[in-house]
C-alpha cells in the first residue's frame, strides 16, 4: 500500500520492481485526479506487469476517470452500486432566489443577516472556491477553502480550524469533501447546485447529523430552477423559496408554455369559417368552369 506520489519515487530511484505484481487497486480515483495525480499513475501503471488486474473505484465518473480507465482498463467490467435517496427530517431546507452576478454579496449579506455561526459552503469550481473566501474576508469574515489544488498540510490545517471554530466559514468542492465530519454543524450552504441529486444529498447531509436540527440553503439563480425542482420531487422535499432584501431577482425567469384550450363557441365559429372559405372556394371553380365553357 502506497501513495501516488512515494511510490513514483520508490520507482525513479529503482529501489522497488513492479514487474511481477498481479493485483492493482487504485481506490477513491477521483480524488486522486482532483488532487493532481494524474501523471502520477500515468507514470505508475506501465511499470507493473502485463498481466495484471486493475481496480479501480471512484464515487464519480467523469471525463478524467473514463479517459484513464479507456487507457489503462481492458474490456472492464463496470459495476455501479447506488444508495436510496431518502428525505432527512432534521433538516431544514431553504432556498435563496438571486441572480448569478450578485451571488457573491448576497452570500456576505445573508451569513450576517441570519447570524449563521458556522457554514460548510459546497461550489463545483477550485476557482469559484477561491473568489468566495477572498470576498467574505474583504467582508470581515474568516473563511478558508479546501480542494485538489491546495496541499494536504494546508487542507488539514483549514478543517482543524473550522473544527475548532476559529473560521466561520469552510469552502469546499465535493471532492475535497470526501470524508469530512464535522459535528454540530448548523448549516451548509450550496452556492452552485451540484451535478446530481446524489451529490446533492451528500452535501445536505452533513447537517442535521446525530439528532440535532440542520439548516442547507440553496442559492438559485434561473438556470438553477428546473433542476431544483427535480430535486424537490426526487426526494420529496418542499423547500421555501425567497429572496434577500436588497438582492431582489432581474433575471427573466423561464416562460411556461401552456396549451390554449378553445371554448366550444369558438370552435363552432371556427368550423363555420372553414366551411364559408370552402363554399367561396367552390364557387370560384364553377366561375371559372363557366367562363372556359363559354368561350369553347
Amino acid at each position: 500500500m502506497a501513495t501516488a506520489g512515494r511510490l513514483l519515487e520508490h520507482i525513479k530511484e529503482s529501489s522497488i520492481n513492479l514487474a511481477s505484481v498481479k493485483y492493482v487497486v487504485i481506490d477513491e480515483l477521483d480524488v486522486m485526479l482532483d488532487m493532481g495525480f494524474v501523471k502520477d499513475l500515468e507514470m505508475i501503471l506501465p511499470n507493473i506487469g502485463k498481466s495484471r488486474q486493475i481496480s479501480m473505484f471512484s464515487a464519480t465518473i467523469n471525463s478524467t476517470v473514463k479517459k484513464l480507465a479507456k487507457e489503462f482498463l481492458n474490456n472492464p467490467a463496470v459495476i455501479e452500486v447506488t444508495t436510496q435517496r431518502q428525505s432527512v427530517t432534521s433538516i431544514n431546507h431553504e432556498a435563496v432566489l438571486v441572480d448569478q452576478d450578485k451571488k457573491l454579496e448576497a452570500l456576505s449579506f445573508l451569513i450576517g443577516s441570519k447570524n449563521i455561526s458556522q457554514a460548510l459552503i459546497f461550489v463545483n469550481k477550485k476557482d469559484e472556491a477561491n473568489n468566495i473566501v477572498e470576498n467574505l474576508i474583504l467582508d470581515g469574515i474568516k473563511a478558508s477553502c479546501i480542494h485538489g489544488d491546495i496541499r494536504q498540510s494546508s487542507r488539514a490545517l483549514a478543517l482543524r480550524k473550522f473544527k475548532e471554530k476559529e473560521i466561520q466559514v469552510l469552502v469546499c468542492t465535493d471532492i475535497a469533501a470526501r470524508g469530512i465530519d464535522i459535528e454540530n454543524l448548523p448549516c451548509v450552504i450550496n452556492f452552485t447546485l451540484p451535478q446530481s441529486i446524489n451529490d446533492f444529498t451528500h452535501r445536505v447531509g452533513r447537517t442535521g447529523r446525530a439528532g440535532n436540527i440542520g439548516t442547507a440553503i440553496s442559492f438559485l439563480s434561473v438556470k438553477d430552477y428546473k433542476f431544483f425542482t427535480e430535486i424537490e420531487k426526487e426526494l420529496i422535499l418542499n423547500v421555501k423559496r425567497y429572496e434577500l432584501d436588497g438582492f431582489e431577482t432581474l433575471e427573466k425567469k423561464p416562460r411556461i408554455k401552456q396549451k390554449t384550450v378553445k371554448s366550444i363557441k369558438d370552435k363552432k365559429a371556427l368550423s363555420k369559417t372553414k366551411e364559408q372559405s370552402n363554399s367561396s372556394k367552390k364557387t370560384k371553380k364553377s366561375d371559372k368552369f363557366r367562363k372556359i365553357t363559354k368561350r369553347a
